[in-house]
């Protein structure tokens, strides 16, 4: 496994991150913690989950889930960087109580003790607000944060599906307030066949020196080598790809990536997770494995080098909007 520091801080994460969102969902507790072992092993360290992963009636399962593993002991916590979230409606019927959800100084308060109480630990190591809260100031985001810090409840803290402003904005008045480090990264959509993120939010990030951490890398198992698993055993797409393969332009790009791959004798969603690491400010994509032979694929991923010659066939694929701003200036 490959390290790298996380944005501007001196806290080295691997440069896969385990994403936990498919435990309790669509993989028992036994098989998860089966994953978790494996990741450690291959030296995966960075860990990511949210207070409202196992959805519905079972939102907080999967941070229960990783809080079960944590207590088999065996140097398990101490190994791992844990991030968690915050923002969502906790509760199983969906309708919040006031102050029950997004980013008040009371909701966070309430809900990293619930998430410590889950995962059976008594501090994170990356607390990121899951979205924009447009209704509560940083001002008092960042004092309740500071409490929190001080008690030594969490260490870092990040966002998530922030635009580049928000990014600005946030560090800003956290700059103005003093003795508080900010934002230290962002988690957002980002892949080959979606790279709006190249136009605000990953300058921004690199400005203000905080890692980027991509979820969805494959584009929902678009970039999995959809078509050919299709054509060859009949196993269709389903869900995003589904829906995004009806649309002919797109089915026709989606062929195209996978033909230049084939021409290289590459696997699709290995690619797709090596191109994110060769790209600036990326520190580590998510990968959320439903399997152990999910994970041993995204693993070889970190080896992948690409050439110049099948990076720039990426590109004519897949063209970015360009650099910013002259990509939205003119």
């Amino acid at each position: 496994m490959k390290y790298t520091q996380l944005g501007r801080t001196g806290l080295k994460v691997s440069r896969l991150v385990l994403g936990t969102m498919n435990f309790g969902p669509q993989t028992d507790e036994a098989d998860s913690h089966a994953i978790m072992d494996s990741a450690l092993d291959a030296g995966i360290n960075f860990f990511d989950t949210a207070n409202v992963y196992g959805w519905g009636e079972n939102k907080g399962r999967t941070e229960q889930i990783i809080g079960n593993w944590f207590a088999k002991g065996g140097e398990r916590r101490d190994k791992v960087v844990l991030a968690t979230k915050v923002y969502g409606n906790m509760a199983a019927d969906g309708a919040a109580w006031p102050n029950h959800d997004k980013l008040s100084a009371l909701n966070i308060r309430r809900a990293v003790d619930a998430s410590l109480k889950r995962l059976q630990t008594d501090y994170i190591d990356v607390y990121q607000f899951h979205h924009v809260d447009r209704s509560t100031p940083f001002e008092e985001i960042w004092q309740a944060i500071d409490v929190l810090v001080q008690q030594g409840k969490i260490l870092y803290v990040g966002s998530s599906n922030f635009p580049g402003y928000k990014i600005a904005q946030a560090n800003e008045i956290a700059a103005r307030r003093g003795g508080t480090i900010g934002l230290v990264s962002e988690q957002c959509l980002y892949n080959l066949a979606e790279r709006r993120a190249e136009m605000e939010v990953v300058p921004a990030a690199q400005e203000y020196g905080l890692g980027v951490i991509p979820w969805s890398p494959l584009h929902g198992g678009l970039l999995g080598g959809v078509i050919k698993k299709e054509v060859e055993g009949g196993r269709r797409a389903s869900g995003r790809s589904a829906d995004a393969l009806k649309n002919s332009s797109v089915r026709a790009q989606v062929q195209a990536y996978e033909d230049l791959l084939d021409k290289h004798g590459l696997a699709p969603g290995e690619v797709a997770l090596a191109w994110l690491l060769t790209r600036p400010g990326v520190t580590g994509p998510i990968v959320g494995p439903r399997t152990a032979e999910q994970l041993e694929g995204a693993l070889r991923a970190v080896e992948l080098e690409l050439s110049e010659e099948l990076l720039s066939g990426l590109d004519e694929v897949f063209p970015g909007p360009g650099p910013s701003p002259e990509a939205f200036a003119w």
